[in-house]
Parts: C-alpha cells; structure tokens; sequence
C-alpha cells in the first residue's frame, strides 16, 4: 500500500516515473518482480489500456484480472477502473492525433494477418517495426535526450557493451559516436574482458548497456558496477521495468515485438541514428573536423572504390 499522503499518479508521464522509482527502491510502494514488469507493459500500452477490458489487457499479459485489481489498489487507485481513467482522459487529450492513430491501427491489423508471399512476409516485418518505432518515438522526452547527447560528446571516454545479438547493435553505435569523437569502443573490444574495460574507465565517463527481455545477466553486472564507480550508464532496453534502469542516469524504452525469428532490432537501430545525430549536433564543428579527418584518410588509403 501507498504510504500516508502519497500521490496516486493521475497521468501517465506520471506513472512511467513512479515504474522507474518502484525498479529502483526509491518509491514508496513496493512491487514484485512479476506486478512490476506488468505496470511497466501497461504504461507502455496507453491506448490500449484506454480501450480494453480487464480481461482483455490480462489476458494479453498473462495473468488474472484479479492481479491487475491488486496491482491497482496497491498503487492507491480505488480499483482498476479509476486506474484506467488515466489512460482514457491521455486519450482525449490526444484525440486530435485521431486519424494518425487510425493509420497505425490499420497497420496494426495488417501486421496480424499471416502473409501468403514472400514479399507479405517482409512487408510484414516492416510494418512491425513502424510499430516499434512508433512505441519508442511515443515515450521519448527531450530531457533524457539531451542529457544523453550532452554525456556522449562531452565525456572524456565513451564505451559501449551488450552481449549476443545486442552486440552487433553496441558495434553499429560505437562506429557511429567513432565517426565524430575521440575515445570510443567496445567495452571488451581487445578481448581482455569486462573488468579490465571498467578499471581503464574513470568517473564521469559513459558507459552504453543495452539488453532486452530475457535479459543478459552479465550486462546488468557491468551496468551496476560501472554505475556503482561513479560512471555514466545510459540504457538502451525495452520497458521500465528492465533492471538496466536503476543504474541509469539515462534509459531508453525501445519496443522489439515482432514475427521475427529473435528480437527485431529495427527500432534500436533507428532510435541509435537518431541519437547519434543529437550527438553530431551538440560537437558542432569538432563533428565536422573529425569527419573531415576520417575522410582524409579513406582517400589516402584508396578505401572506397566505385
């Protein structure tokens, strides 16, 4: 139970940041594992907790109704409809974006029918990652963003770490940030292992993690360690509920669902082009000089051919 004179949320910008306090202990409720991940899918969800029945959102989630009247009541809501009042007034107050929604909708349905042919299956994957994107673009603010583009150029050492698929993302934004500034890697990039990529790093440096449900668990040991020696983690991962949120000064919610054989990366990569850009934008001119340099050398060593 919401201790004496607590707030109860009564907007969704407010929810996504009491899931954030709940993850790390800063709330003054208390959740399971389990009731935590699903808040952190219901406030990712809005317009479909405006519109579903309790069966319904349960039903997707897995679990009871009566799990979401507990969760409900335990946040301090009178049960779970004044809980979903929150999300239905979000809904009108964004009603104007009314034929923007029926667009998504319609690719929404689209995305559930089972292709014929193979175009169809990869235009089903397209449409599931519009989707995704849409799911992260809609949860974005300008303060996390800003904060992470600021960190990125201006932190003397920037490493990047994520494990199985997530590495080939942790590659694509380390050439990215390596484009435009010095002092960027892999944080295992020469093989000598995590720990010896941490002790090289020193406080107020940045560390980029990224996981996914099922989480990697050595990823989330980095991300406490790092966080815990003082250096800057940003998280890039997928609900608020992802144990990379409480070491991070900065965290990103990135939607994955989709009929690809693994997580898509789709929108990862999208969102990581987006903050790359940020990034250009506040180094200004050392961007500029730094490209110009790379673009030296390609021509001295007749890289690129046509």
């Amino acid at each position: 139970m919401a201790k004496t004179g607590s707030p109860v949320p009564r907007t969704i910008e407010q929810l996504r940041e009491l899931v954030i306090a709940i993850g790390r202990g800063d709330a003054a409720v208390s959740l399971g594992g389990k009731a935590h991940a699903v808040l952190a899918k219901l406030v990712d969800r809005p317009n479909d907790v405006a519109v579903r029945t309790i069966t319904e959102l349960s039903d997707s989630f897995g679990v009871n109704p009566s799990t979401l009247t507990r969760l409900t009541t335990r946040l301090g809501y009178a049960g779970f409809a004044d809980f979903q009042s929150v999300f239905r007034n979000n809904v009108t107050e964004s009603s104007r974006k009314f034929y923007t929604q029926q667009a998504h909708r319609l690719i929404d349905d689209a995305a559930k029918s089972e292709p014929t042919t193979e175009i169809g299956v990869v235009m089903k994957l397209a449409q599931e990652s519009i989707r995704n994107i849409d799911g992260f673009l809609s949860q974005l603010n300008t303060k996390d963003l800003t904060g992470a583009a600021r960190l990125l150029a201006r932190a003397r050492r920037v490493r990047a770490y994520g494990l199985r698929q997530i590495h080939s993302l942790s590659s694509y934004l380390t050439y990215g940030l390596g484009m435009m500034r010095a002092d960027v890697s892999l944080l295992d990039g020469p093989g000598l292992g995590v720990a010896e990529g941490l002790a090289q790093m020193e406080k107020g440096d940045v560390l980029v993690v990224s996981s996914v449900a099922p989480y990697t668990r050595m990823v989330v040991d980095v991300a406490r360690a790092a966080e815990q020696a003082g250096i800057a983690v940003i998280a890039l991962t997928d609900t608020r509920a992802s144990p990379l949120v409480p070491p991070a000064r900065h965290a990103f919610f990135i939607p994955h669902e989709s009929s690809f054989i693994s997580n898509s990366m789709g929108a990862y990569v999208v969102f990581c082009e987006g903050l790359l850009n940020l990034v250009a934008r506040e180094l200004g001119d050392h961007a500029l000089q730094a490209l110009e340099r790379r673009e030296g050398f390609i021509n001295e060593l007749n890289i690129e051919t046509d």
